[in-house]
């Protein structure tokens, strides 16, 4: 027999080691491999780290299975109320079984897009425009609940769908300006009207606690006197009551002087600027 050439040796070990390299596959942390076999899934994804498969055999599909933000396009929607708007979305989900995502599903990404567009454009047809504006936490657990409901056979989380935008058509934005300016208007109005009760309430405090005190009439009129006094007016009439020009002419010993019109319990005197108002 003859003896086997070093260079078919080194050869055969050159093609081996390719073979081998060609077969070796690096799968990061957060990628997971699914591999078919002669068409056939072989259970069990791959990876992280060094895989290796049969070349020519093996055939690896590497699935990422971190978080996915996907912008939903401006969808026409006309609300419950009929009224026409542009709305938009941001859409995140990830895949949970890498297998489901390659095996029941041609494109994954493409798939879970277009299920949305669809979704959004259906639930929003169902709620009215105030509700679209205002109730969008409500609006988003309901999308993501539909939209991941759907999406669980091909192994895709949806973890969230928030609404982006809302565009809304230049006669409806200028009704709710208005609308928005009227419930200002009303709110000021109220509030006003309220301020007017408690200052009423409060003064027919003041007034029946004065009204409960003999003295403090008097010293009320006193106190406005004099703040009237410091005006400069040429020629003031303030109410004295009765009583107190009755005390004053007992204090100076001055004869007593019987008022006209018993009846009436207040008098009216003359004060002029810059001198004393008793």
């Amino acid at each position: 027999m003859g003896t086997v050439s070093p260079i078919a040796i080194g050869v055969a070990l050159g093609v081996l080691l390719l073979f081998i390299a060609s077969g070796i596959r690096v799968i990061r942390e957060f990628e997971r491999g699914v591999v078919l076999r002669l068409g056939t899934y072989t259970k069990n994804p791959k990876g992280p780290g060094l895989v290796f498969i049969i070349p020519g055999i093996d055939r690896m599909y590497k699935v990422d299975l971190r978080v996915v933000a996907r912008d939903v396009p401006p969808q026409d929607v006309i609300t419950r109320d009929n009224v026409s708007v542009k709305v938009n979305a941001v859409i995140y989900f990830r895949v949970v079984n890498p297998d489901k995502a390659i095996l029941n599903v041609e494109n994954y990404l493409f798939a879970t897009s277009q299920y949305a567009q669809t979704t959004l454009r259906a639930i929003l047809g169902q709620v009215e425009l105030d509700d679209l504006l205002s109730a969008r936490d409500r609006i988003n657990q309901q999308l993501q609940e539909v939209i991941d409901r759907h999406t669980d056979p091909w192994g895709v989380k949806v973890t969230s769908v928030e609404l982006k935008h809302v565009d809304l058509p230049t006669e409806m934005q200028r009704a709710m300006a208005r609308q928005a300016e009227a419930e200002r208007y009303r709110r000021a109005k109220v509030i006003a009207a309220e301020g007017e009760q408690q200052a009423s309430a409060k003064l027919a405090e003041a007034a029946q606690t004065i009204g409960t005190a003999p003295g403090a009439m008097t010293l009320r009129y006193l106190q406005t006197l004099q703040e009237i006094a410091v005006e400069n007016n040429s020629t003031t009439l303030f109410p004295i009551p009765i009583d107190l020009l009755q005390g004053m002419q007992n204090a100076l010993g001055l004869p007593q002087v019987k008022l006209s019109a018993p009846s009436e319990s207040t008098a009216a005197t003359t004060a002029e600027p810059g001198t004393d108002p008793a």
